[in-house]
């Protein structure tokens, strides 16, 4: 038998009619990726800085937010947030069960990588701010946190990229994001290898380009490639004051 002759008969779904389906669960997929990140990062740097507070209960509940969530499978967060909760009487749509979920998982770990990050900024950064007057808002603001985004780059990139193949696990609550339509399109073409290799491939279409392009970010950032208009402005004028200085 011919390869090509393989391939004709493994590739037999009509995609044709499938796009939509696709293309639903990919904005699906994209939107809980999105929303789950963004929360759990804001949720992950307030407890970081819990972990890094001077009081010591607010360290010790830090502590043991972080513990529980990353001790405890994400499948089962989400079966506790969508179907657990409702015992309670506390009942969530499917988007809002599927981000709540993504975003306890994954705060618990990013608030890992800020902290480590937020501690590896050396403590003269911040005596020799607070030496020129600066508040400690306004020291950890515009001197510390800088200097933390750049060391928790590397852990955070990985983190969204595994967040985002993460939303395949919502297709145990029929989040209609990308697996569950996968799914779908497998229980009525009954050519479940040839789906889910499709699929696949849509996953490492995602995935690839944009942990490529946060590789790319993070080596700029690194470099101290300035990254805004108004920071190449600046960097412009000083470089045109220097040169008139030396002159």
């Amino acid at each position: 038998m011919s390869s090509f002759s393989v391939l004709t008969g493994l590739f037999q779904v009509p995609w044709s009619d499938y796009v939509s389906n696709i293309g639903e669960g990919l904005f699906r997929t994209l939107g809980y990726t999105i929303a789950s990140f963004v929360g759990a990062a804001i949720l992950g740097l307030a407890i970081a800085l819990m972990r890094l507070n001077r009081l010591r209960i607010l360290r010790i509940l830090a502590a043991f937010y972080t513990e529980i969530f990353k001790n405890v499978p994400l499948l089962a967060i989400i079966f506790l947030t969508y179907f657990g909760l409702p015992a309670v009487g506390v009942r969530f749509e499917v988007f809002e069960a599927g981000v709540l979920s993504l975003i306890l998982f994954y705060a618990a770990y990013l608030s890992e990588i800020f902290r480590a990050a937020i501690s590896g900024v050396h403590r003269g950064q911040q005596e020799g701010a607070e030496a020129l007057g600066l508040s400690r808002t306004k020291t950890f603001t515009h001197v510390v946190l800088p200097q933390a985004v750049r060391l928790a780059l590397p852990g955070t990139n990985t983190m969204f990229v595994d967040l985002i193949k993460s939303t395949s696990l919502l297709v145990t609550i029929s989040a209609a994001e990308l697996m569950t339509q996968a799914q779908l399109i497998a229980s009525e073409t009954f050519r479940s290898l040839e789906v889910y290799l499709v699929i696949s491939a849509v996953y490492f279409a995602i995935c690839y380009p944009i942990s490529q392009c946060l590789l790319v970010l993070e080596r700029k950032i690194h470099a101290g490639v300035p990254l805004t208009v108004a920071r190449r402005r600046r960097l412009r004028m000083a470089k045109s004051f220097l040169a008139q200085g030396r002159t």
